[in-house]
């Protein structure tokens, strides 16, 4: 499956040399405990009951998330303090609500293949709509942070192509010279991270692991589009 941006044509054999990883639906699943936190976290505040998934879209980053609660839960905008003291209530609850949940699993393939590209020098980041503190204790149960030093991260920006972008930026202080566009993909489940993907100009892996298939992934323009990483990954 070729790809291309703008005129200009991209084989689909050019050496990959950074991969940046989505988390949820990609690297693993908490099984609900992101929504449970953030139940508790407005429960808490506003005595709301803030059912995630039903007013939010996988992809979402975390400032997305608390804007649209607050519009369609509590009924108005809030403030950014107000936004911010959310957001803290919800990684209050984030370490016991990944710890409690018996749904957390990572996903098919993942265990072997991040050791697998760190042994051959591949370099490794994250490109989430998490806050970063959440990031990192959803992937801590699973034991994967030693893999994925640095990233982008939704406390960065509430737009994932601008995540993408910072992800890149810290990948280059990462490996101590910049990531070449050409050489450096992400990996993700949603149409979302397609998007931002090729908005920040590299090539996208799309995993069917989480709320998509594979012919949804085709449709979004992945450049891979995969059951698992155990099946056709591009390295």
């Amino acid at each position: 499956m070729g790809a291309s941006f703008g005129s200009v044509p991209i084989a689909m054999g050019d050496a990959i040399k950074a991969v940046l990883w989505d988390i949820d639906g990609t690297l693993l699943t908490t099984g609900g405990a992101g929504a449970v936190a953030w139940q508790r976290a407005f429960g808490d505040l506003y005595g709301v009951e803030a059912n995630i998934d039903e007013n939010t879209r996988a992809g979402m980053t975390d400032p997305e998330i608390t804007e649209i609660i607050f519009a369609q839960v509590v009924g108005r905008e809030g403030t950014a303090e107000e936004h911010a003291a959310v957001v803290a209530k919800y990684l209050e609850y984030m370490p016991d609500a990944v710890a409690e949940s018996s749904g957390y699993r990572v996903m098919p393939g993942i265990e072997e293949i991040l050791p697998r590209l760190a042994e051959a020098g591949i370099v490794q980041g994250i490109v989430s709509g998490n806050v970063e503190p959440a990031a990192r204790i959803k992937l801590e149960r699973g034991d994967l942070n030693k893999y994925l030093s640095f990233g982008g991260f939704g406390s960065d920006d509430r737009d994932r192509v601008k995540v993408t972008e910072r992800a890149i930026e810290r990948g280059a202080e990462a490996a101590g010279a910049p990531l070449e566009l050409a050489a450096t993909i992400s990996v993700g489940d949603t149409p979302r991270d397609v998007t931002a993907g090729h908005g920040a100009g590299i090539r996208v892996v799309g995993v069917a692991t989480g709320s998509y298939s594979v012919a949804e992934q085709e449709e979004a323009g992945a450049d891979w589009a995969i059951e698992t990483v155990e099946d056709g990954f591009p390295i």
